[in-house]
């Protein structure tokens, strides 16, 4: 991996900071629930093993959970996540001069590729959970309206967290 993993656990305790103290606190209307601790699975680095990405997403949503009184939600959301990101890396391509010191961030994949890479797995992330929370298939119409519109609040936040706070490489 690139980049040193006091870096990593540095972004996973801030983005788990920030989803338990501002984010969930905030009222968005009852239909927008913005995960932006979801983040931390996207930006880590191509190379990272399959197992290693499961128990830190596991870690990730188990800690979401501890502090949001979630029964398993967020980690079963995440796992979920976390299992599709290989196969969605691959259907949305990653670019064939990747030689393993690229990650997938706005400054080295681009934004189109990171805005369609981020848009799929907030969505699976999103439906997942809203799945997991109602449990009952005649509220679809009111789930897929809340996973639309925190998928965008979502990505949107995501977007903007990656263009303050990320430096391009040189």
């Amino acid at each position: 991996m690139n980049r040193s993993y006091t870096y990593i656990a540095a972004r996973f305790i801030l983005l788990v900071a920030t989803q338990v103290l501002l984010i969930d606190h905030m009222q968005l209307g009852g239909y927008i629930n913005p995960p932006v601790y979801v983040l931390f699975i996207l930006l880590l680095p191509f190379q990272t093993p399959g197992w290693v990405l499961l128990i830190t997403s596991f870690i990730l949503g188990l800690s979401v959970d501890a502090f949001s009184n979630s029964t398993g939600l967020h980690a079963a959301s995440s796992v979920f996540m976390a299992f599709i990101r290989p196969y969605i890396i691959k259907g949305v391509g990653a670019p064939a001069e990747y030689e393993g010191h690229l990650d997938p961030g706005i400054h080295d994949m681009g934004t189109n590729w990171f805005l369609v890479y981020s848009g799929i797995l907030i969505f699976m992330h999103q439906l997942a959970y809203g799945i997991l929370e109602s449990f009952y298939l005649r509220e679809a119409g009111i789930i897929l309206l809340r996973v639309l519109l925190s998928t965008v609040a979502t990505l949107v936040i995501v977007v903007l967290i990656e263009y303050l706070f990320t430096r391009k490489k040189k």
